[in-house]
């Protein structure tokens, strides 16, 4: 297995585990026991990872930087003019759809 992500709370890093599932890839998470243990361990080994098989790891890495790049846009809701971050495809206001 190989380290492809390194997320910031167990929340995202099964989000993206089924993002990758849905992709057909079978991820392994660690670190997920060491979020007790926040405050008294640095903050680099804090974060849950995501590992896949040797095979996995260019369709996985290219699906996570899409994933990265989504989440840095934002986009306009045509409906209540609220600005909704690139991951949401639902207005957090009103919840209309993205298009």
């Amino acid at each position: 297995m190989e380290k492809v992500y390194q997320a910031m709370n167990t929340l995202e890093a099964h989000s993206l585990k089924g993002l990758l599932a849905s992709h057909h890839i079978d991820c392994v998470l660690k670190g997920e026991a060491l979020s007790a243990a926040v405050g008294e361990l640095p903050a680099d080994v804090q974060g849950v990872t995501l590992w896949v098989a040797p095979e996995n790891v260019a369709q996985a890495r290219q699906l996570l930087l899409a994933y990265e790049a989504q989440s840095e846009t934002h986009w306009v809701c045509e409906h209540c003019g609220e600005e909704n971050a690139g991951s949401f495809e639902l207005c957090w206001q009103c919840q209309h759809s993205r298009e």
